[in-house]
C-alpha cells in the first residue's frame, strides 16, 4: 500500500531524491560512501558550492550581495545567532507562535526585545496586523509560517531596518520578493532535506555592526569567509538538500511548485469548510498552504476517523499538543493525489456519520 506522509517534519522528500541519496550512501565517489568521504574533498566541496548557488538562484538573490550558508544547530540556534550578530540596542519581534516565542526568549538574553504584535491571546490562530516597526530598532524579526498552528504571513511589512525571517516551514514553497529580507533562515527538515542542516541566506552588508565579541562558531562572517566549511558540515543533509533544490529547479522553480501547493491547499480547505464534521483552527485569512490544522466537531468520532486514516495509509496527521486535532502538512514533495486520499477519507466519514 502507498503511504501518504503528512508529517510536519522531518518532511516528505521526492522519490527521485531519496533514490539518488541512497545510491550515494553506497557509492558516491569511486567506491566511497558519501558518509565516509572527506568534507574537504573536491566532490563534496562541489556539492556544497552547488547547494549554496542553487539556494540563491531559486530565491532570485544571486549577484545581489547575499551569501548562502549551510550551518548546524537547526533554526533554534539561529534564534541566538541572529541576536548575537545583529542586536546592538533593541529589536522588534512579531510573535505568531511557539517558534517566534522561543526566538524572543533567546534574543532577550542580550538586550531589549519588543513584541510589535502578538496573537498569543487567541492561541496563535491568526497573524497580527496593523503593527508599527520603529525605525531606530536594529532589526525586525518574523516567522513566515507557523507549523504548529497552521498560520502563514501573506504580506510582509515595509521597513527601513533589516528584516529577518524564520522561513523554516515554507521556504521555497511560494513566490515572494526575497530581496525584501536581509536575513532568512530555515531548518532543512521542513521543505529541503533531512534534519541536520540549516540554510541561512544573509545580506552581507548588515553584518559587522555590533560592538560585542562574537564566538567564531556563531559569527556569520566567519562562516562566509570559510564557505560554510569552518567546521565539518552535515554532509548528508547538505547533499540531500542540494538534490532537492535541483529537483525543484528542474520542475520549474518556485513559480511552478507554488501552483501545485495552491491546488493542495484549496482541496483540503474546501473539504474542511464544507464538511460539518470538521472545523478549521486557523483564521481563514491567515491559513497556511503548508500546514492545514483542523479538529473534529464531535470528538466521539475520533476513534472511527483515526482507524480510517490508518487504513488509507495516511501517516503523520496528528496535530500538535498545543492545538490538538489534526495537522496535514503539505510540503513541496507531497502529491495532490495524497491530499485527495485524505479528503476522500474525510468525505467518507461524513457519509458514515
Amino acid at each position: 500500500m502507498k503511504r501518504h506522509n503528512f508529517s510536519a517534519g522531518p518532511c516528505i522528500l521526492p522519490n527521485e531524491v531519496l533514490q539518488k541519496a541512497s545510491e550515494a550512501v553506497i557509492d558516491f565517489d569511486n567506491g566511497l560512501s558519501l558518509l565516509e568521504i572527506s568534507h574537504r574533498s573536491k566532490p563534496f566541496v562541489d556539492v556544497m558550492e552547488n547547494a549554496r548557488a542553487l539556494a540563491l538562484e531559486l530565491l532570485g538573490l544571486e549577484n545581489k550581495g547575499y551569501k548562502a550558508l549551510f550551518l548546524q544547530g537547526g533554526a533554534s540556534t539561529q534564534f541566538l545567532m541572529v541576536a548575537l550578530n545583529l542586536l546592538e540596542k533593541r529589536a522588534g519581534y512579531l510573535n505568531t507562535g511557539t517558534w517566534s516565542d522561543k526566538a524572543i526568549k533567546e534574543a532577550k538574553i542580550f538586550d531589549d526585545i519588543y513584541e510589535v504584535g502578538s496573537s498569543k491571546d487567541a492561541n496563535y490562530n491568526y497573524i497580527p496586523k496593523g503593527y508599527d516597526i520603529p525605525a531606530d530598532y536594529d532589526y525586525f524579526h518574523c516567522t513566515s509560517n507557523n507549523t504548529i498552528f497552521g498560520t502563514q504571513m501573506k504580506e510582509f511589512p515595509e521597513s527601513s531596518i533589516p528584516v529577518v525571517c524564520d522561513m523554516s516551514s515554507d521556504i521555497f514553497s511560494r513566490q515572494l520578493d526575497f530581496s525584501k529580507f536581509d536575513l532568512i533562515y530555515a531548518g532543512a527538515q521542513k521543505n529541503m532535506g533531512p534534519a541536520g542542516a540549516t540554510l541561512v541566506v544573509v545580506k552581507e552588508d548588515i553584518l559587522g555592526k555590533v560592538s560585542r565579541k562574537i564566538p567564531s562558531m556563531m559569527d556569520y562572517k566567519v562562516h562566509i569567509s570559510k564557505s560554510s566549511m569552518f567546521n565539518t558540515p552535515p554532509v548528508f543533509s547538505v547533499y540531500v538538500s542540494m538534490l532537492t533544490l535541483q529537483w525543484l529547479k528542474d520542475l520549474g522553480g518556485i513559480a511552478a511548485i507554488e501552483k501545485e501547493n495552491e491546488k493542495k491547499a484549496q482541496l483540503i480547505y474546501s473539504e474542511i469548510d464544507l464538511n460539518p464534521l470538521f472545523k478549521g483552527f486557523a483564521s481563514k485569512s491567515d491559513r497556511s498552504m503548508m500546514n492545514a490544522t483542523f479538529n473534529l466537531a464531535n470528538e466521539d468520532l475520533k476513534e472511527t476517523f483515526d482507524a480510517m486514516v490508518k487504513e488509507a495509509g495516511i501517516n503523520g496527521l496528528n496535530g500538535h499538543r498545543s492545538v490538538g486535532g489534526y495537522r496535514a502538512s503539505m510540503y513541496n514533495a507531497l502529491s495532490l493525489e495524497s491530499v485527495g486520499v485524505l479528503v476522500d477519507v474525510m468525505s467518507e466519514l461524513e457519509r458514515k456519520a
